[in-house]
């Protein structure tokens, strides 16, 4: 059943970004109703689907195919509740396409790498919970940032119409360094948990992943630091925040992947 599902979540997915995209600058706009309906469908399959891929007997299976479609699900979940509030259209296709596209991967690609975790361990469940909520805030971030840079490149050609059904700028420029906010937070509090109580956190093979992920805080930190102190905004806040985003993602995904699939 879990390809089947697997199928049948991507195709849901999919039909929620092609909803939204359709229609992202047509007059009326994407039709709020449907795609949450799909998008919300969609989310509920993906919960049953890594349910059952992720806890397995006593033990927590966080294989890289589990994390990435679990990291996925956080964000789309996430976009979707934030739409009831905000328009945040230009967003929605995105993360609904990586999502389905993900899953219809693998679908395809048999995951045959298992990272098992014993649940008892709080302070390590606590750990990855904080780091994969963090990443996944600050992702969402980041696609704010995109779309604040669209939102203003527009309006400064007076391109009107490619801006009706998007929030205004200023709100979106907040929720973004709301989201910025709440990320590092994030971040810095698993960290913290990990540097502080977990005994292999500075080892050698561990090394290169703590660095990168002190750096790309480093980066957002430098972010924020910036707009409110210097008045930073736009296409200098993107810019750092993909950076720092792409390194992130590099050193909570990029050596296992390598491990696990170049390698193995």
């Amino acid at each position: 059943m879990t390809p089947v599902l697997s199928i049948i979540t991507a195709l849901l997915y999919l039909a929620a970004a092609i909803t939204v995209y359709s229609r992202l600058f047509k007059a009326q706009g994407p039709n709020p109703k449907l795609f949450f309906s799909l998008g919300c469908a969609a989310i509920v399959c993906h919960c049953v689907l890594l349910s059952g891929l992720i806890f397995s007997q006593s033990q927590v299976n966080f294989s890289l195919f589990n994390v990435t479609s679990l990291v996925s699900l956080i964000i789309a979940l996430s976009v979707t509740a934030l739409s009831l509030r905000a328009k945040i259209n230009l967003i929605l296709p995105g993360v609904y396409t990586f999502a389905g596209s993900f899953l219809v991967i693998t679908s395809l690609i048999p995951d045959t790498h298992a990272l098992a975790i014993d649940p008892s361990k709080l302070i390590l469940v606590l750990h990855i919970s904080l780091a994969l909520l963090a990443f996944g805030v600050l992702v969402i971030s980041t696609l704010f940032a995109i779309q604040v840079n669209f939102i203003n490149y527009k309006l400064k050609s007076k391109n009107i119409n490619a801006v009706n059904h998007l929030p205004p700028l200023m709100q979106v420029e907040a929720q973004l360094f709301r989201l910025l906010i709440t990320g590092v937070v994030l971040l810095i509090a698993s960290q913290f948990l990990g540097g502080l109580f977990i005994d292999n956190f500075f080892a050698k093979d561990n090394l290169h992943k703590t660095v990168l992920s002190l750096v790309a805080l480093a980066l957002y930190v430098v972010s924020l630091w910036g707009h409110f102190q210097l008045g930073w905004r736009g296409h200098r806040i993107m810019i750092l925040t993909i950076i720092a985003t792409a390194i992130l993602t590099l050193s909570y995904f990029g050596s296992r992947f390598v491990k696990e699939f170049l390698l193995s």
